[in-house]
């Protein structure tokens, strides 16, 4: 069984900076995938990013390109997005998942957390 849980979200003005934190526990084998969603209210779910446990990067949304990065920590099974110059539009419920592969869209993936709350403020 695999459990994730999100920290640092919060509030922010429009350029600043957030770093989210998920941390991963149980079996988690090399290869395997973490990867951030969002979903804002009224509105779609959106993939915004997807990397290996290896490090490799699977995926970017092009809205979050040069901006958001995907990165981790193995030796602390710890995964991180680090969000630089946010926009009031990526205010969202940002939720990190997990499964084996790191095709399709981390909101399909197989474990999940609870999310954290960005709100970016104009």
């Amino acid at each position: 069984q695999v459990q994730l849980r999100e920290s640092g979200g919060g509030s922010v003005q429009a350029g600043g900076s957030l770093r989210l934190t998920c941390e991963v526990s149980g079996h988690f084998i090399s290869g395997s995938c973490v990867g951030w969603f969002r979903q804002a209210p009224g509105k779609e779910h959106e993939d915004v990013a997807r990397a290996y446990h290896a490090g490799v990067i699977a995926y970017t949304a092009d809205s979050v390109k040069g901006r958001f990065t995907i990165s981790r920590d193995n030796a602390k099974n710890t995964h991180y997005l680090q969000m630089n110059n946010l926009k009031p539009e990526d205010t969202a419920m940002y939720y990190c998942a997990a499964d084996q592969s790191c095709s399709g869209t981390s909101y399909d993936y197989q474990y999940r957390g609870r999310g954290t709350r960005v709100t970016v403020s104009s």
